[in-house]
This record gives C-alpha cells, structure tokens and sequence, in this order.
C-alpha cells in the first residue's frame, strides 16, 4: 500500500503533466508548469529525475521519464490522457511501416522537395531509431513522423537526404530530414507533439543540437519549437532555398 507522501507525489506527477503548456519564451522545446503544488514533492520528483525545477524561474519541465511516468499514473486511476496521447501511439518506426513512410513522405512534399522510396526505406533500414511515428490508434493508421540522421558534422548539406550510409549511430548532433504529417491530421497540433517529442528523446540520448532546413514561409512556426534562424543554409535541394536552424539539447 502506497504512503500518504507516496500518493502526494505521484499525483504532483499527473497534475503537472496534465497542466503543462509551452513557456512560450521561443527558447526551448520543453513544456512548462507553475510550481504551485507541495514543495517537498517538487524536490523528491527532480530528484527521481521525473522533472527539472528551475527555481529561479519558479517553474519545472517534465524529463521524457517523467512523462511516461505520469501516463502510467493516470493509466492506474482510470483518469483519460492528454488527447493527442488518447488518440494517437507514438513510437520509433517499425520495418512493416517503411513502405507506408515513404507513401506519406510522396503526399506530403512536392516532388522536387520529397525523398524518394527508394532513399526513404534505405534512411529507415540504416537509421529507424532516428524516426518518431505518430500511428492513430483507432485506424492503425500512420498519421505523420519526424526522423533525421546522427553525424558529427556542424552543418547542413544536401547529401543527408539521399546517403543514409552517411548516419552515424553514436553522432553528436542530428540532421532532421523531414516533418510529414498527412493532411486530414493537420491542426492538431500533431507537428509540435512529434516535434517535441523527439527533442526531448535526443536530449536523452546526449544529442548536442538538432539541425534543419526549411522554407522561409515555415522559420516562424520553428522559432515557436525553439528552433534557432542561422539565416539562408548552403542547401539547393529541390532547386529552392532554405533557411538551416538548430536547437541546442544539450550544452
């Protein structure tokens, strides 16, 4: 049987994961909530590494763990997820998804800009870990994903998307290489979920920064992921021009 302090904290969990909401201050891709809950439970949870409480900040961001965590919580109680969580499975690509990746990556972009079958299913082969599928749980259906190559390397160029020979398992930093979600998904904000979702894993992983190009249209909705603007990239892929940015993970 659980103590009282035990239940405290757990619900401290669960609450904070259901109240959280981004910082809005463009610089991390964390999700913040207020601290205004039992202060010895604060501790105990940064100290089981479930959350990082910032205190000069008066606020706390959920470790990946501690979300998890909270899930399982809320799983125990009978009390329903965040909607995004109810609705959809997120989970690193599985090889039976390969080919329905590469229809989605068809939809997704224009034909100048998207990766060909050929390069995607070589990409999912050599780097599937570096993938995260959101799959709606009542259809089975592949909704979106996100994924990227590990390197070393400090900047962007165009032979990340067709050389997954290029993917170095242990790399410091991760090239993103696309973010598909399929139209009838849209507005959901499924995009951020797996946006920050997979930030949130790198970090984990000791990633240093993850790198991406993209349309001038889209720097604004990556500014609000935390994503930094380094300004027009070397990349011609597709014959268009792009902006690289990059969020740091970890210093």
């Amino acid at each position: 049987m659980k103590t009282a302090r035990e239940s405290i904290e757990e619900l401290t969990l669960a609450l904070l994961y259901l109240t959280a909401f981004p910082d809005g201050e463009g610089m991390r891709y964390d999700e913040l909530a207020w601290k205004n809950y039992d202060f010895d439970a604060i501790d105990s949870l940064d100290n089981r590494e479930l959350i990082i409480n910032r205190k000069r900040a008066k606020s706390v961001y959920l470790t990946e763990q501690g979300r998890e965590k909270a899930r399982e919580i809320l799983r125990e109680i009978g009390f329903p997820d965040r909607e995004l969580y109810e609705r959809f499975d997120f989970h690193e690509i599985r090889p039976e998804e390969a080919e329905e990746a590469a229809e989605i990556e068809q939809i997704c972009f224009p034909p100048n800009e998207a990766c060909s079958r050929e390069h995607m299913l070589e990409r999912i082969k050599a780097a599937p870990e570096l993938f995260l599928a959101a799959t709606e749980k009542r259809s089975g259906k592949m909704a979106g994903f996100l994924n990227g190559i590990a390197t070393n390397e400090e900047r962007f160029r165009d032979e990340f998307f067709t050389d997954a020979s290029l993917h170095k398992p242990d790399g410091k930093n991760v090239m993103l290489l696309g973010l598909d979600v399929l139209p009838e998904f849209r507005k959901l904000g499924l995009a951020r979920e797996l946006v920050f979702g997979y930030c949130r894993r790198e970090q984990e992983r000791g990633r240093k920064r993850l790198i991406l190009t993209c349309h001038s249209r889209l720097v604004k909705m990556y500014r609000k992921f935390g994503f930094r603007d380094l300004g027009e990239s070397a990349s011609e892929w597709g014959g268009e021009k792009w902006h690289e940015m990059d969020i740091v993970t970890n210093l």
